[in-house]
């Protein structure tokens, strides 16, 4: 049986803006997955048990290869494939640890060097904007979410 929007709300601790247009909008959490708002949708895809494991870490693969080509460093380009054979079963726990701990590094190195300026966050800002709606049809073309109980 599918979870109500109310219980999924309170087991999850949605905040109150959100709990409140998903029950005025939507008639169950099925309709919710297809019409809610980009950060909502995101928010609620992130919960524990919507997703599987596999669809979880494709999505982040997905996230991360479209902002591959801002990535000046091939340590971090490397990170996202081995990341996605991860996913797939196809590279070990230990090879994802070491592409992690080198990408964390190099962003850290890469993010010290970086300006931080008013043109740099209106940027940010727009690119947001639009990351989050492109993350939202990944979602729901390439993900099917578990909304029981």
């Amino acid at each position: 049986m599918m979870i109500s929007i109310e219980d999924f709300c309170k087991k999850h601790n949605a905040c109150h803006d959100g709990r409140e247009w998903a029950l005025v909008n939507c008639s169950d959490m099925a309709q919710a997955w297809d019409t809610l708002k980009p950060d909502w949708l995101i928010w609620v895809a992130t919960r524990e048990g919507v997703l599987a494991d596999k669809e979880l870490r494709l999505f982040a693969v997905d996230c991360a290869r479209r902002v591959e080509h801002l990535m000046t460093d091939q340590i971090s380009k490397d990170a996202i494939n081995v990341a996605e054979r991860h996913a797939n079963g196809l590279a070990s726990d230990k090879e994802l640890a070491a592409a992690r701990a080198a990408a964390r590094a190099a962003a850290w190195a890469a993010s010290r060097a970086a300006a931080d300026d008013a043109a740099r966050a209106a940027a940010w800002a727009a690119a947001w904007a639009a990351a989050w709606a492109a993350q939202c049809a990944y979602l729901r073309a390439n993900c099917k979410p578990n909304f029981e109980e």
